[in-house]
């Protein structure tokens, strides 16, 4: 059965998209104008895995679950768990803030293989939004304006690294491929989408598995790094607020 999928649906699911073109590039210009502060990184982080688990949580299982059912729903969101740890295996991806002091023939292979990282990150992320906004353009608009967000802080927690070697240019690269992964993530989702409507909910839910997935692993684990646990926890409260504004705007 192919639904049908507006023009009016995939111009907006694509602007919806670019947001995080924008932010990503904003996230890696705040990393080169402030350098090395991990009270800041400390604080992003924890906003970053906040918002990304209120959205997972609140938002795309348990719609997920209304329109599919428990097990249909729970194995989509382990699947893509189990898909993106996978990816995480199979390709190589370094946690490039582990790398820290003087500029080295290490930090700077660790610095090309960024990229990987990147976008492995967003291609789920526009999977997530494609989806919600076909299930509700203000869900859509929700889980977009929360990827752009979280988008600042973790792009800012990653380049500060890449930083240090004065690789600018692949800086900027990375994180406009990475960007631009969101969008194409999202017009593959409405594709499937529209050759399979029942896919949707299975989506959202593959994409919240995703999205937990790299709060998880990537984010928590970068809190631990940097310290200032307590900037950690201010940034997770903020991220709260911030879903229950964006929650009453849309």
């Amino acid at each position: 059965m192919v639904a049908e999928i507006s023009s009016t649906t995939w111009v907006a699911v694509l602007l919806l998209g670019l947001l995080s073109v924008i932010t990503t590039l904003v996230g890696v210009a705040l990393a080169v104008w402030i350098g090395r502060s991990e009270r800041l990184v400390s604080a992003g982080v924890g906003f970053s895995a906040g918002i990304m688990l209120l959205i997972s949580f609140l938002e795309l299982i348990p719609e997920a679950l209304g329109e599919r059912g428990a097990l249909s729903s729970l194995s989509a969101v382990a699947l893509g768990m189990l898909i993106v740890a996978a990816l995480h295996w199979i390709i190589p991806h370094t946690h490039l803030v582990e790398e820290r002091g003087m500029f080295s023939p290490v930090l700077l292979r660790t610095a090309y293989l960024v990229a990987f990282g990147l976008i492995l990150h967003d291609v789920p992320e526009g999977f997530a939004m494609a989806n919600a906004y076909v299930a509700s353009p203000s869900l859509g608009v929700l889980v977009a304006l929360a990827i752009a967000l979280h988008n600042i802080p973790e792009e800012f927690a990653m380049a500060v690294p890449i930083v240090t070697v004065r690789k600018k240019r692949l800086l900027y690269s990375a994180a406009f491929l990475s960007g631009l992964a969101e969008p194409l993530g999202a017009m593959i989702g409405l594709a499937a989408v529209h050759v399979y409507p029942g896919l949707n909910a299975l989506f959202m839910a593959f994409a919240a598995g995703a999205m937990i997935f790299v709060s998880v692993h990537e984010l928590l684990p970068m809190a631990r790094r940097y310290g200032n646990i307590g900037l950690f926890i201010s940034g997770g409260v903020a991220s709260v607020f911030v879903y229950v504004g964006l929650e009453a705007l849309v």
